[in-house]
């Protein structure tokens, strides 16, 4: 029943850890596994079973999570690691990390080669670690519309809302758009403190004009006020959006998409300087906003 669905969820980074907490406080039974223990221990604390390894994480798992940095990542814990070889056949594995399109593609044929008994579904998220930990994320999932309701208390335990966008990849399409805004939202926060400061106003009398304004969301004001107590600390790091949007850019005519094109060398040279750890907000940092 799908009230009883046991889950595993391999990778618990920035996004993976709160992901899996929101799962077990939703009472599904939890396997984590991460490949540094200690994440994993804090979350068998809360009630999760902790795997000594992929394979031993989705032994009898009825959904696999994968939540880790790229496809090689991936690609890594699924093959190399045996995770797909230990998958029960009919169990649903939905790829949750964002790895664009051609590692998507990727993730497909393995599972079509190796394993075409195992449900594949891509399904990314939206939102950073503060909706994460709310449970509060947006799902861009893609792939069989017949296990929608078996995978469903999942979704609907990590996040507010799930859009379907169709078949496997498609997911990972909408979150490259999706992400592709967010950069530009986050840059324009930058741009917009910084052009206050060259005109010679203060950044907290900027900062409160904009809160609360018509043009300003949920997600820029927590930017905004983090701005304002100048702290940096990831939700969303700038390493992590710069390799989106340079996903987003490798499957476009680059010269259609100048913009995105641009900000992607400048946050480039914020990375070089040191600044990739820290939260894509940073970049207000970088601009002396």
């Amino acid at each position: 029943m799908p009230d009883t669905q046991r889950v595993a969820v391999l990778g618990l980074g920035g996004m993976g850890e709160p992901m899996a907490a929101s799962i077990v406080r939703a009472g599904l039974p939890t396997v984590v596994w991460n490949r540094r223990p200690e994440r994993a221990r804090r979350l068998g604390e809360q009630g999760a079973r902790v795997a000594d390894n992929p394979a031993d994480a989705v032994d009898g798992a009825d959904v696999v999570i994968t939540m880790v940095t790229d496809a090689d990542a991936v690609l890594s814990v699924a093959d190399d690691q045996g995770m797909l070889a230990a998958v029960p056949d009919g169990a649903i594995w939905a790829q949750m990390s964002t790895i664009g399109v051609d590692g998507t593609e990727r993730v497909a044929r393995l599972v079509a080669e190796r394993r075409p008994g195992v449900v594949l579904l891509d399904a990314p998220v939206a939102g950073s670690r503060g909706p994460a930990e709310q449970g509060k994320l947006l799902v861009l999932a893609s792939g069989p519309p017949e296990v929608r309701e078996r995978i469903a208390p999942v979704f609907e335990a990590v996040g507010q809302r799930t859009v379907w966008a169709g078949p496997v990849g498609a997911g990972s399409r909408l979150k490259l758009a999706n992400n592709l805004l967010l950069a530009f939202l986050a840059e324009g926060i930058a741009e917009a403190l910084a052009l206050g400061r060259a005109l010679g106003l203060d950044r907290a009398t900027v900062i409160g004009a904009l809160q609360g304004g018509p043009l300003v969301s949920p997600w820029a004001a927590d930017k905004l006020e983090r701005i304002g107590r100048d702290d940096y600390s990831p939700q969303y790091t700038l390493n992590l959006a710069l390799k989106d949007v340079d996903l987003a850019l490798r499957e476009v005519e680059v010269d259609r998409f100048t913009v995105a094109a641009s900000l992607a060398e400048r946050w480039r040279r914020a990375v070089d300087q040191g600044l990739g750890d820290d939260d894509v907000t940073v970049v207000t940092r970088a601009l002396g906003g």
